[in-house]
């Protein structure tokens, strides 16, 4: 199969479609034809130098993809060759195929097109483990996304909505701000012209954001403590601002907040499993009803995915950027 590699860290240019060996399913795994991936912060990490997969995780990047299932592993039930499906991965989805746990499979939602759902499995899962499994967003509180237009934003807003929670954004371009506005956000902040601790306090009268989701980490660190409500719940989950901040400990403490920070990729696979799991029951029939939907910025063939980093490093993209296979 041909897949893209990364010989030494670096630029996008860095990334090589080259041939390498096939991939073949192990106890408990399924072979997927890869139909399409999606580009992720990750994957431009990992291309830096700077987010190794884990071990025992294909070496190319990729944390999820759609396409179609080639061959079953020993030990597979609930699943057949030609199922169409998308599928949680700890790296591989750029490539022609990839070797897939059953338990981070999911089928393509009603409704869905098969390249657009390699847009739903690291979002969802992402968003529904730490929102609402770990933070426990409830109907009524306020969640705060920073990064509303991004592939993560996008999703953590329409699922927020979905279960009759308000919805703050931070975004840095009116276009952003109004895509958000669209998908029924409450309080639109531009990061570049506002100061979003300010903005929250205003539209609260004080009472602050209960659930912030980060995808900042150092930089925001202190402001993100200030935004949040009495027992509100800041969960961290990227470093694009940095990784070393100072806590203010008292601050958090006349909060009575907490402070969590996660990562998915390197989860043991029943975490997963049931993460998948649980995305399956509670979100998969949004989609199906079209309740929630995949943001789509642009797809582009595999082959250019040195192309596809540059615009997600560039962020002026609206949702997630798609690889297709050839």
């Amino acid at each position: 199969m041909y897949a893209i590699t990364i010989p030494e860290p670096g630029g996008p240019e860095k990334l090589v479609w080259e041939e390498v060996p096939d991939p073949a399913p192990g106890e408990g795994e399924v072979l997927v034809d890869v139909v399409a991936t999606a580009v992720n912060r990750a994957d431009i990490m990992q291309r830096q130098g700077f987010y190794d997969p884990p071990p025992g995780a294909s070496p190319y990047p990729g944390l999820e993809c759609s396409g179609r299932i080639a061959a079953l592993g020993p030990g597979v039930s609930g699943w057949s060759v030609g199922d169409e499906v998308c599928a949680l991965l700890s790296g591989g989805g750029y490539a022609q195929k990839v070797v897939v746990p059953a338990g981070q499979l999911l089928p393509v939602p009603a409704g869905i097109s098969l390249d657009r759902a390699a847009a739903l499995p690291e979002v969802v899962c992402t968003v529904w483990s730490n929102v609402f499994m770990l933070a426990h967003l409830r109907p009524g509180e306020l969640l705060l996304v920073h990064g509303g237009s991004s592939g993560i934003g996008t999703m953590a807003i329409q699922l927020a909505k979905a279960v009759g929670a308000r919805v703050a954004v931070t975004a840095g371009s009116k276009e952003k701000l109004d895509f958000c506005a669209e998908l029924g956000v409450d309080i639109l902040i531009n990061y570049r012209e506002q100061d979003f601790v300010a903005e929250i306090e205003r539209a609260t009268d004080g009472a602050g954001a209960d659930v912030i989701l980060d995808n900042m980490g150092a930089k925001y660190l202190d402001r993100n403590v200030q935004a949040l409500a009495v027992n509100g719940r800041l969960v961290i989950i990227g470093m694009q601002g940095g990784v070393k901040a100072e806590l203010n400990i008292g601050a958090l403490l006349m909060k009575r907040g907490a402070v969590s920070a996660t990562s998915l990729r390197a989860r043991p696979l029943s975490e997963k499993a049931a993460i998948v799991a649980a995305v399956r029951e509670h979100v998969w029939p949004l989609l199906a009803s079209g309740v929630v939907r995949p943001v789509v910025d642009r797809e582009l063939p595999m082959t250019d995915a040195a192309e596809a980093h540059r615009v997600v490093e560039g962020s002026g993209h609206i949702g997630k950027v798609l690889l297709v296979a050839p």
